[in-house]
């Protein structure tokens, strides 16, 4: 694999450009460039890089003379390869967004597609379920960055002294957040002592659901009732507003 890895720097190849050509995320083609050998990549990347070089197997690569010539036909076939890219598959407009957005658009959702074609278990489809789950709660939830922060930095992307949300709020959830996850790694906290503790956090999620459906329900009856002090059968585009306000007038009843 050193020889690979020669080979493109020679060639002057960038990691982006290839991984765009490869159809993967720049994580996962340096996890592929990591590996000892190309067998261990997905027959499909393997195929498509062997292409690249022209080249029918990964023992060629000695064979392989660098010359002007060389360097062009690749670079044709880069070219041609990164048009015909996924990622124009996966996001068929992104005129809205600037070139930073778009290739961090493209990293998430070729690796998302990486991660699902490659492991079709329960368990991953469920992780990446909770990961969507986690992205459509973000903009109610703040503490849900700091999240992302803090995993960000301990896994050393990210300086630890870097603050891009709420700095003092981000500061003391970090520093919580050390010291639970240490208490979890070091083997502080057993099951049984962390039983009741789990309990009120059911309890809490479980308020929260019926407290959530009760507001529903209140709101279901009030806008019930406001159709039929209306005289309306249903809202439409053309009551919307009326109703809206009247929802509002009968709810200001109450208080």
């Amino acid at each position: 694999m050193k020889d690979l890895n020669l080979i493109l720097t020679e060639l002057g190849i960038s990691k982006v450009r290839l991984a765009k050509y490869l159809g993967v995320s720049r994580q996962m083609l340096y996890n592929y460039l990591g590996l000892d050998d190309i067998s261990k990549w997905p027959k499909e990347k393997s195929a498509k890089l062997l292409s690249l070089l022209n080249i029918n197997e990964i023992s060629e690569l000695d064979k392989i003379k660098i010359t002007g010539e060389y360097i062009i036909e690749v670079e044709n076939r880069l070219n041609e390869g990164v048009k015909d890219s996924g990622n124009k598959e996966v996001i068929a407009d992104l005129k809205g967004f600037n070139k930073k957005e778009q290739e961090l658009l493209s990293d998430i959702i070729n690796l998302l597609k990486e991660k699902l074609a490659q492991d079709k278990t329960k368990e991953t489809f469920n992780t990446y379920l909770y990961l969507f789950h986690f992205l459509q709660s973000m903009e109610t939830t703040e503490e849900l960055k700091f999240i992302l922060a803090y995993m960000s930095k301990s896994l050393g992307f990210t300086d630890p002294l870097e603050f891009n949300f709420n700095k003092d709020k981000q500061f003391i959830f970090e520093s919580i957040m050390f010291s639970a996850l240490t208490l979890y790694n070091n083997g502080g906290a057993s099951k049984n002592k962390l039983s009741e503790s789990h309990k009120r956090f059911v309890q809490n999620i479980e308020a929260k659901k019926e407290e959530k459906l009760s507001r529903t329900q209140e709101l279901n009856t009030v806008k019930i009732q406001a159709l039929k002090e209306l005289g309306y059968t249903e809202i439409n585009e053309e009551n919307a507003k009326e109703v809206f306000e009247k929802i509002a007038e009968i709810q200001s009843r109450k208080v």
